[in-house]
């Protein structure tokens, strides 16, 4: 990155803090559940935050370093790294569907949940860029472990069979239950209260638990993931960012018609086995950033019209044996 990048940081996050605030205080001030509509407007409000962000980051770059070459470089690593964490983040998405129903938190509560579980995600994602900046700088080595994870998690998504949650086995949510009552019931969306004088936590703090230790698991694939296509911890940071906070809006979107994607897992597998050799083979055999790019695009593509297609073979399937 170019310089002044404490600065970039610190007027990046405010920008954040700020469209969370306005998100949170004044458009999604009053519980409500949300529509395909509202989901699908706030979906292209964050892509094209992004793509716009994007575009300002090289020229930003071309004004501070006056090459054309670097600031397509920076440009390219952020929008590969954008689609890794978005096409991972659908995943994350199949498990908060799961998580959800498991514990049947109503529509109009769901928002708030993501909205708190978002923040500390990008939180954690950034303790955790932040770390593997550290290690990298330490011990350039540990690219190689990185790359490993993502070809041996890649290869398990491959042949996984059907993701089930356990929130009962959840070690935070034991600790939570030991320390305080739980109150049978969604308190509106409140996650603690007091009866009795007594203080009482309610389902919606052991919902935003699991969310927010679910995603510690999925942070081990995508930021090692984010590291193989940039050492740029700005662009890491920032990529992560973009993809985290258009999350609830996509789940809106997509929680209804995730069983359409029916090949989505197979081409992320793909893309975690990708990065991963990509990685491994580093030192050996460079691999350019447009061809990196071109693969993920490709691979996500066809997976996804791969699954419509197949779901269109299965609708027409349905409908001749209904005529039958």
């Amino acid at each position: 990155m170019p310089q002044n990048e404490t600065l970039i940081f610190i007027v990046f996050n405010l920008f954040i803090l700020g469209m969370l605030a306005l998100d949170l205080g004044v458009f999604h001030k009053k519980a409500h559940a949300v529509s395909i509509k509202e989901a699908t407007l706030w979906s292209v409000v964050w892509i094209t935050l992004s793509l716009l962000f994007n575009i300002g980051l090289y020229f930003w770059v071309l004004s501070n370093t006056g090459s054309t070459d670097e600031a397509t470089r920076i440009s390219l690593e952020f929008l590969a790294g954008y689609l890794i964490e978005k096409s991972l983040s659908v995943d994350n998405i199949f498990v908060f569907i799961l998580i959800f129903s498991y514990f049947g938190v109503p529509p109009q509560y769901q928002h708030k949940v993501l909205f708190w579980g978002v923040l500390g995600a990008l939180i954690m994602r950034a303790l955790f860029i932040w770390a593997g900046v550290v290690l990298i700088s330490r011990f350039e080595w540990i690219l190689y472990i990185f790359g490993a994870i993502l070809f041996v998690s890649g290869w398990k998504m491959m042949f996984q069979k059907e993701t089930e949650v356990h929130p009962e086995k959840n070690i935070f949510i034991k600790l939570a239950k030991r320390f305080f009552p739980v109150t049978t019931v969604f308190e509106s969306q409140k996650f603690f209260i007091r009866k009795d004088g007594k203080l009482f936590i309610t389902p919606m703090l052991l919902v935003l638990i699991t969310v927010e230790t679910t995603d510690v698991v999925f942070a081990v694939d995508s930021i090692p993931a984010v590291f193989g296509v940039t050492r740029d911890p700005f662009i890491v940071y920032s990529s992560n960012v973009f993809a985290i906070l258009g999350l609830r809006a996509l789940y809106f979107v997509l929680s209804g018609v995730m069983n359409t994607f029916y090949y989505l897992k197979h081409g992320l597998s793909l893309i975690l086995v990708f990065i991963g050799v990509k990685m491994l083979i580093a030192d050996f055999i460079h691999i350019p950033i447009t061809i990196s790019l071109l693969v993920i695009a490709a691979v996500l593509a066809l997976s996804v019209g791969s699954s419509i297609i197949r779901r269109r073979r299965l609708t027409l399937k349905e409908s001749a044996q209904e005529k039958q």
